[in-house]
């Protein structure tokens, strides 16, 4: 375990919020829509995995890995395979902080002409924002805090605690 962590959510707690985020999301789409979830790798994977296991619609799954390359440049090192003409989209991200990264996947998505593109996060940090972003469906705003767990690192350690951390000061 890395040192200097202060528990911040707990694994069942994350999962409680993961089954109401699912319960919202499924108000949207009909048990007929074929929706289409894109997972920014790294970090998200993990809130993508629990997320569709509570999805009680059909969902396909497809992934994106970006570089951030500066402060606003970006590079796409696995691009999106599904066809995501006239589907719906919905971008599974574990937490929006600048909302750089977030806002440049939008607009890449919207070059494809989706049906419709929302997103979903599992944690809003919105102190920290660059940019105006704001999720459809948020798990928990939280203050200014580096998360570590649930697929959130520290230069690549911690993704795999169950639980959450944030720094202590």
């Amino acid at each position: 375990m890395l040192k200097g962590l202060v528990p911040f959510l707990k694994a069942k707690d994350i999962q409680q919020i993961i089954k109401n985020l699912a319960r919202e999301i499924e108000k949207d789409y009909s048990p007929t829509t074929n929706l289409i979830l894109i997972c920014p790798l790294r970090g998200s994977i993990f809130f993508l995995s629990d997320l569709v296991k509570e999805l009680q619609i059909p969902v396909q799954v497809d992934f994106v890995l970006i570089d951030s390359i500066g402060e606003d440049s970006f590079k796409i090192k696995k691009d999106i395979s599904l066809d995501l003409k006239d589907k719906d989209v919905l971008i599974v991200e574990e937490i929006i902080d600048s909302g750089l990264t977030l806002s440049f996947l939008k607009n890449r998505i919207k070059i494809a002409s989706p049906a419709s593109l929302k997103t979903v996060v599992l944690l809003d940090k919105s102190s920290h924002r660059k940019t105006i972003m704001h999720a459809d469906y948020i798990g928990r705003a939280i203050d200014d805090r580096f998360i570590v767990g649930y697929g959130m690192d520290l230069d690549e350690e911690g993704r795999n605690y169950p639980d959450m951390y944030h720094l202590g000061q």
